[in-house]
């Protein structure tokens, strides 16, 4: 990140990043492939006991913040997070917690949380281009709710106690807070290329509910969707990022070492040039990702485009990145055994979660025919 960290924030900054060594070093990373839940809860636990998930809820609701904005704090978390590619459901986690927080809704739920002892995860409707529809709909039955429908790409969906679920209703879209072991709620997992990460299928069939359940005003909900979404894709940048930036000194250093006719790798010409590249890539993925998080964090009225011009570069040039420096390591740089792949496969997946390259690139568009349309 190119913040200017307070001495407070370098510090959570780097025992976050001790911690990760730690904890989640590669081999453990590895280890992990096969495990059904991805990480161990006692070290998610220990994760949570450092800030790791208090950090988008006020003081007011048992959350705390190092600096002035708690997502540039979360922001450090989650670019350590892609630094290590390591485990956990941290922006899902901090979304679902933020929005309990600000609307004040379930506090043993939010409790559970921010201690680390539970899981929530958000089931979010697919990202699209100009829009996002729910594809779970909720109809009122006298005292309760029932919900239907379907959500796919729902991160830790097996691993968690609660799901925020966005839904469609006559009165527009509401966000229901739903037990995952709730009658009706069938979940399917997905096969996914990161290592730890774990994502599902949820199916809702008639799951019945109380109407206290409704997380905020009930058809008001799509303000709310949109702010979570801006939250959910600052962490994922800043993820991306750290990855990035964990790949590229890789390679450095890889490029250092490894001589050929007598002459590091890193001396010929060619490879100066992928190397300024892809520098130019990380510094600016850096800026990009930074700006939006000060944007979000500010409710700046340009704060939508910022999101979406980060996510498109991020999950462009990322991937680019990644790519160029497996290649730079030959062979053994798509060998299993070597840590590469874990960047990239996180930078991957990120590229793909809550709008692609290609969607965001037409919801900038959208923004630039909407302010032409205003002007003229």
């Amino acid at each position: 990140m190119l913040l200017n960290l307070s001495e407070e924030q370098e510090f959570f900054r780097e025992t976050t990043d001790r911690f990760l060594t730690e904890q989640v070093p590669p081999d453990v990373l590895r280890q992990l492939r096969h495990d059904p839940a991805g990480f161990d809860p006692a070290y998610w636990r220990r994760g949570a006991e450092l800030g790791w998930t208090s950090l988008l809820v006020s003081e007011e609701r048992g959350g705390g913040t190092i600096s002035d904005s708690g997502l540039a704090d979360a922001s450090l978390v989650a670019y350590e997070f892609g630094r290590h590619a390591a485990p956990g459901p941290l922006a899902v986690v901090n979304v679902v917690a933020a929005t309990l927080g600000e609307l004040n809704a379930a506090p043993d739920v939010l409790a559970g949380l921010l201690s680390g002892e539970s899981i929530a995860t958000w089931c979010a409707p697919p990202f699209g281009s100009t829009r996002w529809e729910p594809t779970v709909d909720v109809r009122r039955d006298g005292a309760d709710l029932v919900l239907n429908g379907e959500a796919r790409i729902v991160e830790s969906a097996g691993q968690a106690e609660h799901l925020l679920v966005t839904c469609n209703d006559e009165a527009g879209v509401t966000q229901v807070l739903v037990p995952a072991t709730a009658p009706g709620v069938t979940t399917t997992q997905m096969e996914t290329v990161d290592l730890t990460r774990r994502f599902g299928i949820v199916t809702f069939g008639d799951v019945r509910v109380p109407a206290a359940a409704a997380v905020g005003p009930a058809g008001d909900a799509r303000a709310q969707v949109h702010r979570q979404f801006e939250l959910l894709i600052v962490l994922l940048n800043a993820e991306s990022v750290g990855a990035m930036q964990a790949a590229f000194d890789m390679t450095v250093e890889w490029a250092f070492d490894r001589y050929s006719f007598g002459r590091p790798l890193a001396s010929y010409q060619a490879l100066k040039h992928r190397f300024a590249d892809m520098y130019m890539w990380l510094q600016s993925s850096n800026a990009t990702s930074d700006a939006s998080c000060a944007a979000v964090a500010a409710s700046d009225p340009g704060a939508a485009e910022l999101v979406s011009a980060a996510k498109a570069y991020i999950g462009q040039y990322g991937a680019e990145l990644v790519q160029d420096c497996t290649q730079m390591h030959g062979g053994i740089g798509v060998t299993f055994e070597h840590d590469l792949h874990l960047f990239l496969r996180r930078v991957t997946v990120n590229r793909a979660l809550a709008g692609t390259p290609a969607d965001h690139c037409q919801r900038i568009a959208a923004f630039v025919d909407a302010r032409e349309g205003a002007a003229a």
